[in-house]
């Protein structure tokens, strides 16, 4: 539905929404496209999100969680009553359950683990146990296993007795095992063509890949880019078959820590915010970052203060202040995206901290003095006087060194304090940095005041 006709597509969904027609609006929902049902549902008011999932059928209703954010589709079921709630969450994928569970109240999702069927909660509670980011926490249990001593007829009846459950399934694969480990993988395409009385042990690829259910997702990334495989079984520490990792979940999952990783390091505190949260979630924790930033840049801004004598005397000095500041932000700003990359991959530990450092001072003295003879030469021209072009250029080649090394070392130190370093490595950068710089700027023009001075 356009928003150029009659009614805007949250307005329509409101209106069937507050009627309670559900045919209708389940018909008005699944013709909503896929980027779109985000954006609706946003723009509802929370009592009629909640009635909305309370109206859909379930299926439908899972369908539309799924489909907007993690945080948001958190907080429309802590809306719900967990009666409510457990249908709609027990159609969701596997993997989806995990992510939703894992995103709730403590409190929330026991109630809701309570309300749904034993055996579904048992599942989604082992998955929900994993770390998002290992192989775990990110696999489907939704595959199709069969033993090793079953032939071509067994699967295909079981096939047809479970169509209505399998349908549901990303089925391109089967896996067979032998006391509860994968020894094979079976084709579709090959089950279908055989023999009912064939045996899969004789059809079946034998000894496929498999991934530890604690591998990383990093580690899993690597091992997509080295096969072309759609997904690969996941095994735990008795080598049993217990879920799937498809490729694209692995993809979404690195695609979310980078977004993360970027929400952090402007100073978005807790996780994922969207302006569908209240005002003073959102308002918390932006301030628990900036009333940081206000002391840090008060203590910076102090240093400007002890001398305003030299800075008075020589007003050009302002001008290279931002500069060094900007400058020195930049490069140390290199050196920690490359700390927090190595980290991720797992190249680097907090014991190589000083190994960093050194790799980090070759660059930060070479950068340091290109850059530094870049703003001497702009110096001399704007002014003509060596002197300053001497100042300005010192200053920024110390402190682009004193920028590196910070910027490469200290998520390697908060890492070991177990500080997050996307979040803390940028304000403890940049206080530093400006300190220094304007620290360094000042106090060597205040050495050379009378030759600054006189030019």
């Amino acid at each position: 539905m356009s928003e150029d006709g009659d009614a805007r597509p949250w307005e329509r969904i409101q209106e069937l929404t507050e009627l309670g027609d559900r045919e209708a609006l389940e018909a008005a929902v699944e013709e909503l496209p896929p980027g779109e049902a985000a954006r609706v549902v946003s723009r509802l008011e929370s009592e009629i999100q909640s009635r909305l999932l309370a109206i859909l059928d379930p299926e439908i209703a899972a369908e539309l969680v799924e489909l907007i954010p993690e945080a948001q589709a958190a907080s429309l079921i802590e809306q719900l009553s967990p009666e409510d709630a457990a249908p709609i969450v027990a159609e969701m994928s596997s993997d989806e359950q995990a992510d939703l569970i894992g995103a709730l109240e403590e409190s929330d999702a026991e109630a809701l683990l309570a309300a749904m069927d034993p055996e579904a909660a048992s599942d989604a509670r082992l998955l929900a146990s994993y770390p998002s980011d290992v192989a775990g926490g990110l696999m489907v249990t939704e595959y199709l296993a069969y033993p090793i001593s079953a032939c071509v007829a067994d699967v295909l009846a079981d096939m047809r007795e479970h169509a209505e459950r399998y349908a549901g399934y990303e089925v391109q694969y089967a896996y067979v095992l032998d006391e509860g480990s994968p020894r094979g993988v079976l084709r579709l395409r090959d089950l279908l063509l055989a023999p009912g009385s064939r045996r899969v042990e004789e059809l079946m690829v034998r000894d496929p890949l498999t991934v530890p259910d604690d591998m990383s997702v990093d580690g899993l990334a690597d091992f997509f880019d080295a096969h072309d495989f759609f997904g690969v079984p996941v095994v735990d520490e008795a080598s049993a078959l217990v879920g799937i990792v498809r490729r694209h979940d692995v993809e979404e999952a690195l695609a979310e820590r980078h977004g993360a990783d970027y929400l952090k390091s402007q100073g978005i505190v807790g996780g994922e915010e969207l302006r569908t949260m209240s005002m003073l979630t959102r308002s918390r924790r932006r301030l628990s970052w900036l009333s940081i930033n206000v002391v840090l840049n008060v203590i910076a801004a102090g240093v400007i203060a002890v001398y305003q004598d030299t800075l008075s005397s020589v007003i050009a000095l302002a001008v290279f202040l931002p500069i060094i500041s900007d400058m020195s932000g930049c490069s140390g700003n290199q050196a920690v995206a490359v700390s927090m990359r190595e980290l991720a991959l797992g190249l680097v530990k907090p014991v190589d901290a000083m190994r960093v450092w050194g790799k980090e001072l070759g660059v930060g003295l070479l950068n340091g003095l290109v850059l530094g003879g870049l703003i001497a030469a702009a110096a001399l021209a704007w002014q003509g006087n060596p002197y300053l072009g001497l100042v300005a250029g010192g200053a920024l080649a110390v402190n682009t060194v004193v920028a590196v090394s910070i910027g490469g070392t200290v998520p390697l130190l908060l890492k070991r304090l177990g500080v997050d370093p996307a979040l803390a490595s940028g304000p403890i950068l940049t206080t530093v940095t400006d300190m220094c710089g304007f620290f360094l700027l000042l106090s060597f023009a205040t050495l050379m005041l009378p030759r600054l001075a006189s030019a």
